[in-house]
């Protein structure tokens, strides 16, 4: 097998317990991305994701709702494929664990597992979670009874199983962790397993008698009542995706350059997973990445609060494009996220309407107005040669970082050429050179924008494909492997051409546009595809102040704080600048509209209330990162303060 000039990345199968969340769309718009980039860059790719459909708990939740078990997956699965269908995602199969070929790799794995000798027969008695599918042992239990993952109530099962040689497998994995340092990303996923299995490995029961619903063991083990463990099943399906036990005829694009999972299936991926392999005698894969969880306004959701975020809600409301933004920009790859309409409507005004979406009608208007919409590259290097350089310095640095799993450093890097133009234009000033008959200078600041413009949209591509390409449409070129070998390999600029005018691509957002979002109904097989329109929200008033909920309160984040250095701000009247420790690395820079009332001597070694979690400002050219609590009426203006002293960083709520 080989995988030279081939990228095979995949999601997780997701269980057909319920429906589609904020946390599956992450996983699947992360992966959709690497793969959109694979592509671009001339990879043959194969992306998969798919459901998995065995196992006690959809037997259980299909008999709740009176339907058979292949009814029930089959609902399900329907609406996982629609969603991904809805939101363009780019996969290249969608494989069930109910299609036939599927079980017969998974037969064909297990009785080759059987031939080598890693698989035998014994009972098993343990505390056994349903909800996990898993068992744990008594020393792992919360109160001798709960399950250390879910905290739901485990039962003590006693049945004939069969054993996959687990501990067989410990010393050889330990070593693959040792010399592959980037197989687990983040890398402190990678040491959470190190420890696990440095804990010892016990020999994993691979089969049940219990229930009905899954794969059945190979005939020539001779044992029918046996179906096989769902994860020993589910994760067989990287493999029979490609052919394994059938056609074998996409086999080439193994091993997987990426698995991409959730945080909490990271022990069935880099233990049991790489173990089977090894089993096997197959490649293990190159990358295996956990990501984090989502929270709605700083609280777990669940249906019970209605607070479970419906994507498609999310991506009708506010733009499927801008919605992938957020996710991979919000918050770092491995970390735990926060979903919030303020949060996303803050990104797509600032970092996507400000920065890029004001960049292009920026172009587009100086176009017009000076050059009659033509726009020339030629003589870029000759007047602004410097930018240019700057611009692809930081290109070079972006795809370590999309295979580095660091997506939102990737954006945060790609966001520095974007801006360099705005820099440039602010600095160059085309108007100025137009009046001073500099033309041929203006045109090139105009060739350096598009140019900037061009290159940033090609990269931004695999994030944001239908804004993009609307980008590219409007510079008059189309992204594809050979615009990447171009203009992000090559130092190319664009060929001259006539700028196509386009309605702003990011119209400021100025409130919510969801009420609370409508809780999922999982009883729905049609709910992704036709997902509720929700209310434009209306605040509560009472004596004209608009109410907010309590989790709108809590997005404040209100800390102490100490004074360390205060100055007045030259030319003025009203400001002082303070550098104030809230318990950081480093103190924070304040600038506070306070002079009247509070001298440099009044505020230093004092303790504050500062609003910790403002997007910095910038007063009279000096960036404020924060707001100081204040109380102001006819008597004039007081600082709130502690009642005590409090450790610098004290949360304030």
């Amino acid at each position: 097998m080989s995988c030279h000039k081939k990228a095979y990345i995949t999601t997780p199968i997701y269980y057909v317990n319920d429906i589609a969340h904020i946390g599956h769309a992450y996983t699947t718009i992360i992966a959709d991305t690497l793969a959109r980039y694979s592509r671009m860059s001339g990879l043959d790719t194969f992306f998969l994701t798919g459901t998995d459909e065995h196992g006690q708990k959809i037997e259980e939740s299909a008999k709740a709702k009176g339907k058979t078990a292949q009814a029930y997956a089959d609902e399900i699965s329907a609406t996982f494929k629609k969603l991904w269908d809805d939101f363009d995602i780019s996969y290249d199969k969608f494989i069930r664990t109910t299609d036939e070929a599927h079980k017969a790799g998974v037969q064909k794995a297990v009785l080759a597992m059987h031939k080598n000798g890693d698989i035998y027969k014994d009972v098993y008695k343990g505390h056994y979670c349903i909800s996990c599918e898993t068992f744990f042992p008594a020393s792992q239990l919360v109160d001798d009874e709960f399950c250390p993952e879910c905290g739901k109530s485990t039962t003590i099962v006693e049945e004939e199983s069969y054993f996959f040689k687990l501990s067989k497998y410990q010393d050889r994995l330990l070593e693959w962790y040792e010399n592959n340092p980037n197989c687990i990303l983040p890398k402190s996923k990678r040491n959470e397993v190190i420890r696990f299995v440095e804990g010892g490995l016990e020999d994993l029961s691979i089969t049940r008698t219990s229930f009905d619903w899954g794969v059945k063991l190979p005939k020539e083990m001779n044992d029918p009542k046996h179906v096989m463990y769902v994860w020993l099943d589910a994760l067989m399906n990287y493999l029979t995706a490609l052919g394994y036990g059938t056609d074998d005829k996409n086999i080439d694009y193994w091993p997987a350059r990426i698995h991409l999972i959730g945080k909490d299936i990271l022990r069935f991926h880099a233990v049991y997973w790489p173990a089977f392999l090894m089993s096997l005698d197959l490649p293990l894969p190159k990358h295996i990445a956990a990501h984090g969880w989502w929270t709605r306004d700083g609280e777990k959701m669940s249906k019970s609060k209605g607070n479970v975020v419906n994507p498609i809600e999310i991506a009708d409301a506010y733009g499927l494009d801008n919605f992938r933004y957020f996710m991979l920009r919000e918050v770092p790859f491995g970390g735990d996220g926060d979903f919030s309409q303020k949060a996303l409507i803050d990104r797509i005004n600032s970092d996507l309407g400000n920065d890029l979406g004001n960049l292009l009608n920026r172009l587009i208007g100086m176009s017009g107005k000076y050059f009659e919409g033509k726009v020339d590259s030629s003589n870029v290097d000759k007047y602004y040669k410097a930018e240019l350089d700057e611009v692809h310095a930081s290109l070079d640095k972006l795809e370590p970082l999309l295979f580095e799993m660091q997506i939102h450093k990737y954006l945060q890097e790609l966001w520095i050429p974007l801006s360099i133009a705005n820099k440039s234009i602010d600095r160059y000033r085309p108007w100025t050179l137009m009046k001073e008959g500099k033309e041929e200078e203006a045109m090139a600041l105009n060739g350096l924008i598009a140019a900037i413009l061009g290159k940033v949209a090609v990269m931004l591509y695999p994030v944001m494909p239908d804004i993009c390409t609307k980008i590219s449409n409007a510079l008059n070129f189309t992204i594809d492997n050979k615009s990447w070998n171009s203009i992000i390999k090559g130092t190319n600029l664009l060929d001259t051409f006539t700028i196509e005018k386009i309605p702003p691509l990011f119209p400021r957002i100025e409130e919510l546009r969801l009420q609370q979002a409508e809780p999922i109904d999982t009883n729905s097989s049609t709910n992704s595809g036709n997902a509720k329109k929700a209310k434009v929200a209306k605040p509560i008033e009472t004596e004209g102040i608009a109410l907010i909920g309590i989790d709108q309160f809590f997005q404040t984040s209100l800390k102490v704080g100490t004074v360390i250095e205060a100055k007045e701000v030259p030319k003025s009247d009203r400001l002082l600048l303070l550098q104030v420790d809230i318990g950081e690395d480093t103190p924070r820079q304040v600038v506070a509209g306070i002079k009247e009332w509070y001298s440099t001597d009044d505020m230093l070694n004092t303790q504050v209330c500062v609003v910790a979690n403002l997007k910095p400002a910038k007063l009279m050219g000096l960036k404020s990162e924060g707001m100081l609590l204040a109380a102001k009426d006819n008597n004039g203006l007081c600082m709130i303060r502690p009642e005590k002293p409090k450790t610098n960083g004290t949360p304030i709520g």
